[in-house]
């Protein structure tokens, strides 16, 4: 009965969390280029603090894990912070989409400090959520339920805001006479759907007591040690990071892809509706299909998905629906399954640093999850911003305005540049992981044989 309460109040709780990572991950950007229409001048400086700012928050991801690992409160170590991250990310976010009509230099010192201020937020709020998971259960199967599950909330949290900005900012256009404050009321409503998720996690997880012995708290110094010994964890981050670059690259560019390339931008909400269906498919059939394959297998079965999409995606004709569409639905499926798994690798990997290192550090482990994005986040925005300048889209009101060179250049950074990431990522995977479900079941027998850990599953 826990299990599944389990399951469903922390799933439900990043529904809202990704609707707001969606938003300004994909479309702060669109916002600022073709809502407030900002000069060239300020969004080389935009883009500029963009990247500086998600390396410099996504380097700080294993301080703050380092801060949760060593937390100890009567609500437990992570539900503290859970709460405190959700509110700040709730101000910051709402501060992002307000029009407060600077300029030059004001607009990008004040950008600046709010940008920098919701990274920070949302790291606080995401390391300390996703360090639950482990913590649930040390039943692989019951893992995978559980992220399962979660990924899938957090997919149609993200799916309802990719395919539901252009309608919903347009219809709040008419109503509150401008395209900015569409965004505002958009960004306020969505922030109130995060807060109400977040408190059906917080009151409604109940955490296990899997490790048997006290946790230790964890020295400053030996903060990156547990990362670089951990060399389960280190090639997993690398991995993961390498396919979020590619996989971010393609998704921020999508809504330019369909104004600039295709000629229709109120298609992109549809096709995001079509590929929100696919992903959420995948997933709900996730747990049936790792019933008869090994992870190795379901992993390289994905990443072909997604090989074929993206070369399908770049040959295909701009205006021809059809083909984009199978392409975009493979991509989806793909990476539905290989986002999973490598979640399911990162838990996996906090059982093989206890096992190897003597100590468990969930938070620091998941601190690399958000790292991970971030620098998938500042990678894929510095190469956005840089292709949609230097190919004078941002200086085009339509399709016809963009120059055949102008197209090429970000069909390629949109589908090539990603391909090449990705195949990088799995050759990594296939060298280096090493942790299947044999050697798994021994890290957990001999963590109980040191009287570590509790392994009896649970009902």
């Amino acid at each position: 009965m826990q299990n599944k309460q389990n399951r469903f109040t922390f799933g439900l709780g990043t529904i809202g969390r990704d609707m707001i990572y969606a938003l300004v991950s994909m479309f702060l950007m669109f916002y600022l280029t073709d809502v407030l229409e900002l000069s060239t001048a300020v969004l080389w400086w935009i883009a500029g603090i963009i990247v500086f700012a998600r390396v410099f928050d996504a380097l700080n991801d294993p301080f703050m894990g380092f801060i949760i690992d060593n937390t100890n409160t009567r609500w437990g170590k992570f539900k503290p912070w859970i709460a405190t991250g959700a509110l700040l990310t709730a101000v910051f976010t709402v501060l992002l989409f307000t029009n407060f009509r600077l300029q030059g230099t004001g607009f990008i010192i004040m950008f600046a400090v709010f940008y920098v201020m919701w990274g920070i937020s949302f790291t606080i709020n995401d390391i300390s959520y996703w360090s639950m998971l482990p913590t649930l259960s040390v039943d692989q199967k019951e893992r995978e339920r559980i992220g399962s599950l979660a990924r899938i909330c957090a997919n149609i949290g993200l799916f309802f805001v990719v395919a539901g900005i252009e309608p919903i900012t347009r219809m709040l256009g008419e109503t509150f006479g401008s395209s900015q404050k569409a965004f505002f009321v958009f960004a306020i409503c969505i922030t109130l759907f995060m807060l109400a998720g977040q408190c059906i996690t917080l009151f409604g997880v109940k955490e296990t007591k899997l490790v048997k012995s006290k946790t230790q708290a964890t020295p400053l110094r030996e903060l990156f040690g547990i990362i670089v010994k951990n060399d389960q964890l280190l090639f997993t981050t690398i991995s993961t990071a390498l396919f979020m670059i590619g996989y971010t690259t393609t998704t921020t560019f999508g809504i330019y892809f369909f104004k600039y390339a295709y000629g229709n931008e109120g298609m992109y909400g549809i096709f995001a509706g079509i590929l929100g269906i696919s992903q959420l498919t995948a997933l709900s059939v996730f747990p049936l299909f790792s019933k008869h394959f090994d992870r190795k297998t379901l992993f390289s079965g994905a990443i072909v998905l997604v090989a074929i999409g993206y070369i399908l995606f770049f040959f295909a004709p701009v205006t021809t629906m059809l083909f984009i569409g199978i392409a975009g639905v493979l991509i989806f499926l793909g990476q539905s399954f290989v986002q999973l798994l490598m979640l399911m690798f990162l838990a996996d990997s906090v059982d093989y640093g206890h096992w190897k290192l003597g100590k468990r550090n969930d938070s620091i482990t998941f601190s690399l999850q958000p790292f991970i994005y971030k620098v998938g986040g500042a990678v894929s925005s510095g190469v956005v911003m840089a292709v949609i300048i230097i190919s004078g889209i941002n200086e085009a009101e339509t399709a016809a305005e963009v120059t055949p060179a102008g197209l090429l250049m970000m069909k390629s950074a949109m589908l090539l540049f990603p391909l090449i990431c990705i195949v990088f990522s799995y050759f990594i995977y296939r060298a280096k992981y090493k942790i299947d479900a044999k050697f798994y079941a021994q890290i957990l027998s001999d963590l109980e044989a040191r009287g570590e850990i509790k392994c009896k599953l649970d009902p």
